[in-house]
């Protein structure tokens, strides 16, 4: 499945309209199960982070993580990078227009290319390790981006699942995923020979997690995939479907997980 033409179309359905941006965003904070874990972990850490703290959104894609990190506190300055320039273009247009545009600004560029020293309090990425190859010049690259103490927390998918492969027969389920999902020990072994000092992992998208992407988000986009009528059918869909999958989110986020198709990792430097 090609996910990238569904993300497009989602970001032309909110335009540049400032009310239908916030819209979009506070629809994929309840439908992604990953922004509930990611919300909550920041939240716990906020109160430990400097006062003006300096933030990286790193492969920011539609912008909602930084969205919900400058409302997190209205000292914190994010600096939001992602490889493809119109999104770049669209978001930095967006939080001028929401006012926003003095503690927010997006940039076009390469995580592989990255040359930040010592910059960065914070740290965000979010389903994009499983993205690029190199990941492991991308680990260096955020290490030597961040202060000493800062702190990078990752979302991907795990080898439990993830991507929606269960054995070597299945597939991707989205097909721009270069690697199906991270080994949590081996993730944390990676990150630790980059040279951070402490990892803490966890497991997201346990049994009630792993349900409630199958119906909020596996079902309907691959019905966006069989035919473009689908865009008409899907409110009536969620509007019958959203409670149970809340419900599963919730029990998710609040449940330790002893396996699960996704990660969440927290490293410091």
């Amino acid at each position: 499945m090609q996910y990238d033409p569904i993300k497009r179309k989602l970001g032309s359905l909110a335009g540049r309209s400032v009310f239908l941006r916030k819209m979009l965003y506070s629809l994929l904070d309840i439908l992604l199960l990953r922004s509930w874990h990611v919300r909550r972990l920041l939240r716990k850490m906020a109160p430990s982070m400097p006062q003006n703290a300096i933030v990286l959104d790193a492969g920011a894609g539609f912008g909602q993580y930084s969205y919900r990190m400058a409302r997190l506190h209205k000292n914190w300055k994010v600096t939001a990078i992602d490889l493809k320039e119109e999104q770049v273009t669209d978001c930095n247009l967006f939080f001028q227009a929401a006012g926003m545009g003095n503690r927010v600004r997006f940039i076009t560029g390469d995580l592989t290319e990255l040359t930040d020293e010592n910059n960065y309090d914070l740290i965000l990425s979010v389903d994009v390790m499983e993205h690029i190859e190199n990941d492991r010049q991308v680990f260096t690259n955020l290490l030597r981006a961040l202060k000493p103490g800062g702190s990078l927390v990752i979302s991907t998918p795990s080898d439990r699942g993830g991507s929606d492969v269960h054995n070597e027969y299945d597939k991707s389920f989205i097909d721009e995923h270069v690697r199906d999902g991270y080994n949590i020990d081996d993730l944390s072994l990676l990150l630790l020979k980059t040279g951070f000092s402490d990892v803490e992992t966890s497991y997201t998208y346990g049994r009630a997690g792993s349900a409630a992407w199958r119906i909020s988000m596996k079902y309907p986009v691959k019905m966006l995939g069989v035919s473009g009528i689908s865009w008409l059918v899907l409110p009536f869909y969620y509007i019958i479907v959203m409670p149970l999958a809340m419900i599963l989110n919730y029990t998710d986020v609040n449940t330790r997980n002893r396996s699960g198709t996704g990660l969440l990792i927290r490293a410091v430097k």
